[in-house]
C-alpha cells in the first residue's frame, strides 16, 4: 500500500507513534488509509453542511474496511466575494485548493481520496489536484440548494437577488418586494439551485465519471445525497482494489462527454476555464475551437436559471444526468466505453436511466436550439476567442451592432449604469480585468445583474476580459483574449466606436479601421493595476490566459 511509506516497518514506528496519539489502533493501521478533503466552512452555504457528508463517507469507508482521515480545504464564496476586492482571489484560489491537496497527499502518502467540495472554483481546484496525483479517488459534493420562493410562492434563484438591485435602484421594485426577495432567495444548504458554476462544475464531475449517479443533482437537503456519500465512502476501496486512478477516468473521451454534457445542459461560461485546466493536469488538451465544434453538433436540451425556468431539483426529478446521457447516447453523441468511478463504463451506468420529463430534458426534436448553449467568439477584438452563454442571450441581442462605453474597472460601470449613463444600444466593455489585469478575472455578475433588473438586457450587451458567474445571463461576452493588460485589442477601443457581434456566426469585430488602430496603438500603454505584496502578486507574475484555462506557468 502507498500508505505503508509512512507506517510500515522497524523505521516507521515513530510515525506509528504519532499515528496513535491520534487514537488509531493497530487494526486501523493495517488497513489502506483513505484521506478525506473536506471543503467545509462557515462563510460558504453550499458548504455549511458537508461535515454531515463527510461522516457519512467515513462510515461508507469504514463499512468497506478502509481508514478514513479527514483534512481541510478553503473555499471561496464566490457570491459573498462579489463585486468588491474579494472577487481577485476567487479563481487563484483554484490553484491554491489543487496545490494544498497535492502538498497534504504527498506529505501523508494516502492510498485513496475522497473528495467533498460543493461550490465555484473549489471542484475544480480538486479535480486538478486529483489528476496532478493520480491516486485512486472519487468525489462526492455537498448537492444543490432547494429554490427559493417569495410569499406569493414565485420561484426564486441568486439571479432573482442579484438582479433586484437593479430593478429597485431603476424604482421598479419597491422595498417590501426587495426585502421579500433577501429573505427567500436561498433557502438554505447547497451550492445556488441554477445552472450556475458550482452546480455546472458538479455536474461535469459527474459526466465526467469522477462521481457516482446522482453526484451532479441530488439536492443537498435529501438524505438520498447522505446515502450516496456513504456509497462513495464504499466505492473508493473498491477503485483502490482495481487500481482504477483518475487518469483512467479523464481521458480524452470522458472530455469529450464533459464538452457534449455541457452543450445540451448550457452550463456556466467558467466551464471553459476548468475543463482546459482539468485536461492539462490529465497531460490532455481541449482548445477553444473544440467549444465550437462540439455546439455545433450537440442540441441544447436543458435551459435551466438563469437562461430557464428550471432549477437543479428539477432536473434530478427528470432523471438527472444519467437520463441526459442516455438521451444524448440514442442520437449517437456520448462515448459510452470510458471506465467511471462505478468501476463500470458509461454504457453500464446509463442502460436502465430514463427521461421522467421531456420539458426539463428535452428532445433533439424539440430542443431549445439544435446548437449547444455555449459559443466561442473570434473576431479582432479577441483573436484568441471570447465566450458567451448563447443560451441565456435573448433572440433579439444573438446580432448587434452599437457604440461602445468603455470603463477600466467593473466598479467605474456599475457607477455608470446605476446613474443611468448606459443607455439602449449600446456596447459596453469592461477590461483590465482579465488574469493578469485584474488580477484574478473577476465575475461581472453585478454589472450584467443591474443591467436585467434595469431591464436593458435586451438592448445592451456587455464585453469584457473578466469572467461572468454562472448567474449571469444576456448578451455577456467574457473572457477577451488577449487581454487588455497584455496588449490586447480590447485595450485599444475607445468610447463611441462601433462594436459588432454576432453569435450565431462566432464572430465579434471593432468596427474601426485598421489606420486608426495603428495610430492608436503606437500611442498605448497597458494600465497596470496595484497590487499589494502576497498571493495575487505571485498569481499575476505566472498566470495564462483565459484562452488556455488561466493555468500557471511553471
Amino acid at each position: 500500500m502507498r500508505s505503508d511509506l509512512m507506517k510500515s516497518g522497524v523505521t516507521k514506528m515513530p510515525h506509528r507513534a504519532l499515528f496513535k496519539a491520534l487514537g488509531l489502533t493497530e487494526e486501523e493501521l493495517s488497513r489502506p488509509i483513505i484521506g478525506i478533503v473536506n471543503a467545509r466552512n462557515e462563510v460558504i452555504p453550499g458548504h455549511m453542511h458537508l461535515n454531515n457528508i463527510v461522516e457519512a463517507v467515513k462510515a461508507g469507508v469504514r463499512m468497506a474496511g478502509g481508514t478514513p482521515l479527514e483534512f481541510p480545504s478553503i473555499g471561496v464564496c464566490d457570491g459573498i466575494a462579489m463585486n468588491h476586492d474579494g472577487m481577485h482571489f476567487s479563481l487563484p484560489s483554484r490553484e491554491h485548493i489543487a496545490d494544498s491537496v497535492e502538498i497534504m497527499a504527498m506529505a501523508h502518502p494516502f492510498d485513496g481520496l475522497v473528495f467533498v467540495p460543493n461550490c465555484d472554483k473549489i471542484v475544480p481546484g480538486m479535480i486538478m489536484a486529483a489528476l496532478r496525483l493520480n491516486i485512486p479517488s472519487i468525489f462526492v459534493s455537498g448537492g444543490p440548494m432547494l429554490a427559493g420562493k417569495t410569499t406569493d410562492g414565485k420561484r426564486l434563484s441568486l439571479t432573482s437577488a442579484f438582479e433586484a438591485v437593479g430593478a429597485y435602484g431603476a424604482g421598479k421594485m419597491n422595498e417590501e418586494e426587495f426585502k421579500d426577495i433577501e429573505e427567500n432567495a436561498c433557502p438554505g444548504c447547497g451550492s445556488c439551485c441554477g445552472m450556475f458554476t458550482a452546480n455546472s462544475m458538479n455536474c461535469m464531475t459527474e459526466i465526467l465519471g469522477l462521481g457516482l449517479p446522482g453526484n451532479g443533482t441530488i439536492p443537498a437537503v435529501f438524505s438520498e445525497r447522505i446515502r450516496l456519500a456513504k456509497k462513495a465512502g464504499m466505492q473508493i476501496m473498491d477503485l483502490l482494489e482495481k487500481d482504477i486512478k483518475p487518469r483512467d477516468i479523464v481521458t480524452e473521451k470522458a472530455l469529450q462527454n464533459a464538452l457534449t454534457g455541457d452543450m445540451a445542459l448550457g452550463c456556466s461560461t467558467n466551464t471553459v476555464l476548468h475543463l482546459p485546466a482539468i485536461a492539462h493536469e490529465a497531460g490532455l488538451k481541449i482548445d477553444l475551437k473544440d467549444v465550437n465544434e462540439t455546439s455545433q453538433r450537440v442540441p441544447h436540451l436543458a435551459k435551466l436559471s438563469p437562461a430557464g425556468y428550471h432549477c437543479m431539483e428539477d432536473l434530478h426529478q427528470a432523471g438527472g444526468l444519467q437520463a441526459l446521457l442516455n438521451r444524448l447516447d440514442g442520437y449517437g453523441l456520448i462515448h459510452t466505453d470510458c471506465i467511471t468511478a462505478t468501476g463500470k463504463t458509461v454504457a453500464e451506468n446509463i442502460k436502465n436511466a430514463r427521461v421522467m420529463d421531456d420539458d426539463v430534458i428535452r428532445t433533439k426534436e424539440n430542443a431549445y436550439s439544435q446548437t449547444g448553449g455555449l459559443a466561442v467568439l473570434w473576431g479582432n477584438i479577441a483573436p484568441d476567442g471570447a465566450v458567451v452563454k448563447k443560451g441565456a442571450v435573448l433572440p433579439e441581442m444573438m446580432v448587434h451592432t452599437g457604440p461602445a462605453k468603455v470603463y477600466n474597472s467593473e466598479e467605474d460601470c456599475v457607477d455608470a449604469l446605476m446613474n443611468g449613463k448606459v443607455v439602449d444600444g449600446d456596447v459596453i466593455v469592461i477590461r483590465y480585468e482579465g488574469p493578469k489585469g485584474g488580477p484574478g478575472m473577476r465575475e461581472m455578475l453585478s454589472p450584467t445583474s443591474v443591467l436585467a433588473g434595469r431591464g436593458l438586457d435586451s438592448t445592451v450587451a456587455l464585453i469584457t476580459d473578466g469572467r461572468f458567474s454562472g448567474v449571469s445571463r444576456g448578451a455577456s461576452i467574457g473572457h477577451v483574449s488577449p487581454e487588455a493588460a497584455e496588449g490586447g485589442m480590447i485595450g485599444l477601443i475607445e468610447d463611441g466606436d462601433q462594436i459588432s457581434i454576432d453569435i450565431p456566426n462566432n464572430k465579434l469585430e471593432l468596427l474601426v479601421d485598421e489606420e486608426t488602430l495603428a495610430k492608436r496603438r503606437q500611442n498605448f500603454t497597458p494600465v497596470v493595476k496595484e497590487v499589494r505584496d502576497g498571493y495575487l502578486r505571485r498569481y499575476r507574475a505566472m498566470v495564462t490566459s483565459a484562452s488556455t484555462g488561466a493555468i500557471l506557468k511553471y
